[in-house]
């Protein structure tokens, strides 16, 4: 199980590299320095006489995600946040969990692609194209299927099967960033004001406060 994870993992960052959409380095590496004062789009380079093989290392993929949440799922994210020589590579994995019947809800990545593979069990996936179609594209994947979302659309997995499934995740950004849909809309802080989402989504107000009290 560990082999074929890691190994369908690397596979999976080895394409997504075609893909990548942040900046190119201008050198061999540049290991983020999190404790830079330094503002700059992405993060300051930690002194390339300091960096050690461990600024290239993660560990902790071969192990199961906790998928006792409300949505019966689990990202194990390996971005520039947890791996630091990622910093301007302009990839980064995850490993997500799922519970039967568990959901990666619908959300999309800001700054990322991404191409899915199912290490184990079923998994039904899919994604939205933009208005004014708003066409579901979607598709029941096995294990060793892949699957791939274009960047910045909503897209979303579940697990059909009653077993739990795992997947892996490559994105072409050293920091996709995550929009889960209901949580931005229901649970923003400040709330967007009750009417917007009344008129908005065509639901009673009493429906969008219990919405927000929920996120």
């Amino acid at each position: 199980m560990t082999n074929h994870i890691l190994l369908l993992g690397t596979l999976a960052l080895f394409f997504s590299v075609s893909l990548a959409s942040d900046d190119s380095p201008l050198q061999d590496f540049c290991v983020a320095d999190p404790n830079s004062p330094a503002l700059v789009n992405g993060l300051a380079c930690k002194d390339a006489k300091i960096v050690q093989a461990i600024d290239f290392s993660f560990s902790g993929l071969h192990l199961a995600g906790n998928t006792s949440n409300v949505v019966g799922s689990r990202v194990t994210p390996v971005t520039v946040a947890q791996l630091a020589g990622l910093n301007t590579v302009g990839i980064s994995m995850a490993r997500i969990d799922y519970a039967p019947w568990g959901i990666n809800p619908p959300h999309t990545h800001p700054r990322a692609s991404e191409i899915l593979t199912v290490i184990e069990g079923q998994l039904e996936v899919g994604f939205v194209t933009s208005n004014p179609e708003n066409r579901l594209i979607t598709k029941v994947l096995q294990k060793g299927d892949v699957f791939v979302f274009p960047i910045n659309l909503i897209h979303f997995q579940r697990n059909i099967g009653y077993s739990n499934a795992v997947a892996i995740a490559a994105l072409s950004s050293q920091n996709p960033g995550i929009i889960t849909i209901a949580n931005a809309v229901f649970g923003s802080k400040p709330d967007i004001a009750t009417d917007i989402l009344v008129k908005a989504f065509q639901v009673d107000k009493t429906i969008v406060s219990r919405l927000q009290s929920t996120f």
